[in-house]
């Protein structure tokens, strides 16, 4: 693997996708995170560095994780948040997306938190937007941060990304958050692993530099992290398998399959877990299990994002 040269910055107005970040900038948001999950641990959980900034939390799609852990992120960081329930918004009316963000600009927030059900809408949004852009999900095409806060996760753990063999197991086909984690890990060095039914694993999926394959056995043998995808029904047109039960019997995550995995494998979830179709109860509650650590370590990941492109440089301190 090369040598990455440090960033002090990140190049991009936006955070769209990892496609555009280089492995010296992920790195960076990173270490920064670090930083920001010790402002998490104080008494007082809350630094001054976007005081008098606006982010707006525009989510098109439903959300718990992403959603709540950027809008505590902003108000950590003492940002003044607007955050825009589409279910009851002019949307509902016809007004398209652009038009809705033009309001919202109006307002003149710094940054704009989309998630949104179509490709490439935060792309879209970039080019006709003042407000910086940060992607939280584009249909199936990528989830920017969950990749930053899984890669967090395995670093913090392990103390590394590179070597580590990290296997990515469920809906491949409909998964924004296995092309942003394949984007990203590739970058850094892991050995990707990816598995699914046949009918749920995109053609070309090898392009990406990982190795795939239909048996869960021979992606999880002596992996470092097995991370499950959640079966997206709401995006299948069709049968893709049986049924659910069936599904679970050959590529749900059991402790029988775990234990083919190294003895300290780290077993990871995006959320919302379906118990008993990707993942065992047992297992995803286990003592090898970091879900819900994902979920606190999203929170430092999202505030140095804001952080970062707000203009933060990686020697200014939190204080």
């Amino acid at each position: 693997m090369e040598t990455v040269v440090p960033a002090t910055a990140l190049s991009q107005r936006h955070l769209l996708g990892i496609a555009e970040l280089t492995p010296a900038e992920i790195l960076l948001i990173l270490d920064t995170a670090v930083a920001m999950k010790e402002v998490g641990q104080r008494a007082i959980k809350k630094v001054p560095t976007l005081r008098g900034q606006t982010v707006a939390n525009l989510f098109f799609e439903p959300s718990t994780r992403t959603r709540t852990s950027f809008e505590v992120a902003e108000k950590r960081l003492s940002a003044d948040t607007l955050s825009i329930a589409v279910s009851t918004s002019s949307v509902v009316k016809g007004e398209t997306l652009i038009d809705t963000v033009h309001n919202i600009e109006a307002m003149s927030p710094s940054m704009i938190v989309l998630r949104h059900a179509s490709s490439g809408a935060a792309h879209l949004l970039s080019r006709v937007c003042r407000a910086r852009i940060i992607n939280a999900g584009d249909g199936m095409h990528e989830h920017p941060t969950q990749a930053l806060l899984d890669a967090f996760t395995i670093r913090e753990k392990k103390g590394r990304l590179a070597g580590l063999k990290v296997a990515i197991i469920g809906d491949l086909l409909h998964s924004r958050v296995l092309r942003s984690n394949v984007l990203l890990l590739t970058r850094l060095g892991a050995e990707v692993w990816v598995c699914g039914p046949a009918t749920l694993i995109p053609a070309g999926l090898e392009h990406l530099g990982v190795h795939v394959t239909t048996r869960v056995e021979e992606a999880v043998a002596d992996a470092d992290a097995v991370m499950m995808l959640r079966i997206q029904l709401e995006r299948m047109q069709g049968h893709f398998f049986p049924s659910l039960r069936e599904y679970f019997l050959l590529f749900g995550l059991t402790e029988e399959r775990l234990a083919l995995a190294r003895p300290d494998c780290l077993v990871m979830h995006p959320g919302p877990i379906n118990r008993g179709v990707e993942i065992a109860s047992d297992v995803a509650d286990g003592p090898q299990s970091v879900i819900l650590e994902q979920v606190a370590n999203g929170i430092a990941v999202r505030m140095a994002v804001l952080f970062l492109l707000a203009g933060g440089v990686e020697h200014e301190m939190v204080a």
